[in-house]
């Protein structure tokens, strides 16, 4: 396409890019994390609110007992997706995930756009999952008998008296704070957590099964079929934390390898617990009586099993920090790789002198999803998680296929199987799921498109141009 403005030389916005690692002697992220973290930290970042809360109030509102449909639909869309995910990370083991992904394949402008989508996604699944977290801090402080003051327990619009969801925004400044120690030690918490969840989650599976009624699954899916499918468009949020995962490219210790196997271990491990639990919640109490907040605290107190439901409360609590975990991580990486790229200011990436992380970026997202936590209700911030990701997921199928045929030859750590059907599916599964979302919400991602269309004119184009020189990358340097 030559050196034109939409050329792929050093001029064009479509050049493709893949910037070196550091230098010996320069900072960098250590490598410290192995198969068994990088699968846990993926498991933490699927099972959290998307199970523990939103799949109540999608049952309730939207899909009925179908809601199981709806996470089966959103597995399916996000499996196909995995997929090529898995296939790039074993090719391109640096932070970024599909901005990373993207740039090296269709070129900056299209890396920028999706890079710009997540970190307002990223950073609004933070604000969501630890929404999640509050309507179980709720029942656990009424089960001690503690009245908290009405204002600080909702955003504005979700109770009488709700002002502040107080507690989601302290959960977000305190992952913040935990991120921010660096690596090695955040992971460990974050293994243990995850565990802790594992265990609640099948504690939730094996006694709820024996409570099923199956009259309450009945009409199985009263708000029809479209009702599931408008389910998964809203619940998708919850099946696809691998793609934080591979943010962490940098800091695994053989990610070509472990990377591709932690996405698609994580991936099936959730897949099962999902549907199995859906069953438990809406077989256990009739979907109009689910409590959209504390579903199954609630649900395991409604058939007087309250210390099974405070238990539940517990470890939801833990848990979904788990998910806020993962997600901050994700979307402070992208933010350290953007900065280094040039395509935002590198003083926001800078990485801690002693504990090597990128300590500015992770405290602004954490401030962010605090105030975001603090003032939207759980599914508004749900699907303006939803289309960023749906968005990101067209792009990283396309360019799998893009890239299995224009350099077939390059070594690959994981190879997508059912080229080029099986993107093509996480393709079509993905545009299909954005149109079931809300008007509102498309004004709100265009918007924000926009805004980033305007800081790459204004600064990244030039900017990145004095990091990263050149034209398009030899994308044979993968194979090295």
């Amino acid at each position: 396409m030559g050196d034109g403005l939409l050329g792929t030389g050093p001029r064009g916005v479509f050049r493709r890019t893949l910037p070196p690692l550091e230098e010996t002697g320069q900072p960098r992220m250590a490598k410290v994390l192995g198969l068994g973290q990088l699968t846990l930290i993926g498991v933490g970042a699927i099972i959290g609110a998307g199970i523990f809360s939103l799949a109540g109030a999608v049952a309730r509102d939207v899909a009925g007992p179908a809601v199981l449909i709806s996470f089966l639909i959103a597995g399916a869309a996000s499996v196909c997706a995995a997929f090529a995910y898995a296939e790039f990370a074993g090719m391109v083991p640096r932070a970024g995930s599909s901005y990373t992904y993207a740039s090296a394949v269709l070129g900056e402008v299209v890396g920028w756009i999706i890079g710009w989508d997540l970190l307002l996604e990223y950073t609004a699944i933070v604000a969501a999952v630890s929404i999640g977290m509050s309507g179980y801090v709720g029942f656990l402080v009424e089960r001690m008998g503690i009245d908290l003051p009405v204002w600080m327990m909702g955003a504005p619009g979700t109770g009488e008296g709700h002002r502040v969801d107080l507690v989601a925004m302290l959960i977000c400044l305190g992952v913040a704070w935990l991120l921010n120690r660096g690596t090695r030690t955040s992971a460990r918490v974050d293994v243990v957590l995850t565990v802790v969840k594992i265990a609640v989650v099948l504690l939730v599976i094996v006694v709820g099964l024996t409570q099923v009624d199956s009259a309450n699954l009945e009409p199985f899916a009263p708000f029809g079929f479209g009702g599931a499918v408008a389910g998964a468009a809203t619940v998708f949020f919850a099946v696809f934390g691998y793609d934080a995962l591979s943010t962490a490219a940098e800091e695994s210790k053989q990610a070509q390898r472990h990377l591709p196997k932690a996405m698609l271990l994580s991936l099936g491990i959730c897949m099962v617990l999902y549907a199995l639990a859906c069953i438990v919640l809406t077989g256990m109490v009739h979907y109009t009586q689910v409590d959209p907040a504390r579903g199954f605290s609630a649900a395991f107190e409604s058939v007087g099993l309250g210390g099974v439901g405070t238990v539940i409360a517990i470890g939801a609590v833990l848990g979904i920090v788990t998910v806020s975990f993962s997600f901050m991580m994700g979307a402070s990486r992208l933010w350290y790789a953007m900065s280094r790229d040039g395509l935002m200011p590198r003083w926001f990436g800078a990485l801690h002198p002693r504990r090597q992380v990128p300590h500015r970026a992770t405290w602004i997202i954490g401030g962010v999803a605090a105030v975001l936590a603090g003032l939207l209700p759980v599914r508004e911030a749900a699907e303006l998680t939803n289309i960023g990701v749906l968005f990101a997921f067209v792009l990283v199928c396309v360019a799998v296929v893009v890239m299995r045929y224009r350099r077939p030859d390059l070594p690959r750590g994981f190879r997508c199987p059912g080229m080029p059907v099986i993107p093509l599916l996480g393709v079509g599964f993905s545009v299909w799921l954005m149109t079931f979302l809300k008007a509102e919400t498309w004004w709100r991602f265009g918007l924000w498109l926009l805004i980033g269309l305007v800081v790459y004119i204004a600064y990244s184009y030039r900017a990145t141009r004095k990091v990263v020189p050149g034209g398009s990358v030899d994308l044979g340097i993968l194979g090295r």
